[in-house]
């Protein structure tokens, strides 16, 4: 299938909602909203996170993923892969068996001693050999984390909502950074095998710091692959499954993939996504604002943390 231009996905800059005045401000609101129901992604820009500290975080995991096998390892022990490190081809696209062709690192939060929620996620894990990359990872984690927060704001503002609605949900969240790396393609690769295979974000939003490579693809309405990628300083940002289900599907998951390089770029790829994630007993029944005679709730009420628990399953991450 053809690739379309990328630039049908919507721009917003976050400091219009933030700091600009009340006309920037709705203008923001309304078209991070249309965006998210339209494509389920937009292109964020204007916002505060430090790009110095994300080619830091980029530079300190390249220095990881090159190490032994046996060295990665000895930090794949947290259950689900939740922390720490995931190796090569062990995570799959749900209803795939195929391995994408991929390893990991997940960073959490690390909340406080006598916090309410911290003996319910798993601990961090860091590497011994490189020091620094505790001190990069929470500052990146923290900023990310209120970025998140300021546009799920934003978005209970689009429908009408107390503006804390969809931004409570994930207040201290089990939200995780994922540093990827794609290894070049060799030979003995499943041949089936993708980066990242056709799949939905199990989470509320995502928000993709800008890779090292081009790679991701989105599926748009009319079944057709649209590049995306950020230029320097932007974040693309979509929705996940669980912002879907709590909106009926008024905002939709969408699907996209990482495909194999193109072009003869046989080289690695790297990519951080940072999937934010409500706080685990979190109610995710549909809310009221869209469900009505005519479009009744199509999902049965869970918890966020079961439904983590049944997505991780579905993509191999736990037997």
């Amino acid at each position: 299938m053809p690739v379309m231009n990328q630039v049908q996905i919507p721009v917003v800059t976050l400091s219009d909602y933030t700091h600009g005045s009340p006309e920037e401000r709705q203008r923001f609101i309304k078209t991070f909203g249309d965006g998210l129901k339209e494509f389920g992604f937009i292109t964020l820009q204007g916002h505060p996170i430090d790009h110095t500290l994300i080619r830091k975080a980029y530079e300190l995991y390249q220095e990881f993923f090159t190490m032994d096998l046996a060295t990665k390892k000895r930090y794949e022990h947290v259950a689900g892969g939740q922390r720490g490190y995931t190796s090569f081809g062990k995570e799959h696209a749900k209803n795939s068996s195929v391995g994408d062709l991929k390893e990991f690192w997940h960073t959490g939060p690390e909340l406080p001693a006598g916090h309410p929620y911290r003996a319910e996620y798993p601990d961090n894990v860091w590497p011994e050999e490189l020091p620094e990359l505790k001190t990069v990872m929470t500052t990146l984690y923290a900023d990310l984390q209120n970025t998140a927060e300021i546009m799920l704001e934003a978005l209970g503002e689009y429908f009408d909502l107390p503006k804390e609605t969809f931004r409570d949900m994930v207040k201290d969240g089990n939200s995780i950074i994922r540093s990827i790396h794609y290894p070049p393609l060799e030979e003995g690769m499943d041949p089936r095998a993708v980066r990242a295979a056709a799949h939905e974000d199990i989470n509320m939003i995502t928000l993709l710091c800008e890779a090292t490579e081009a790679g991701l693809e989105i599926l748009t309405h009319e079944g057709e692959w649209v590049g995306v990628s950020a230029l320097s300083g932007q974040i693309v940002v979509d929705a996940g499954d669980m912002l879907s289900r709590v909106t009926n599907e008024v905002i939709p998951s969408t699907t996209h993939r990482v495909v194999n390089p193109q072009d003869g770029r046989n080289v690695s790829r790297y990519s951080m996504p940072f999937f934010v994630h409500p706080y685990s007993s979190c109610d995710l029944t549909v809310l009221d604002r869209f469900v009505s005679e005519e479009t009744p709730a199509k999902f049965p009420p869970i918890t966020a943390g079961a439904f983590l628990e049944q997505r991780l399953r579905e993509i191999g991450l736990l037997k």
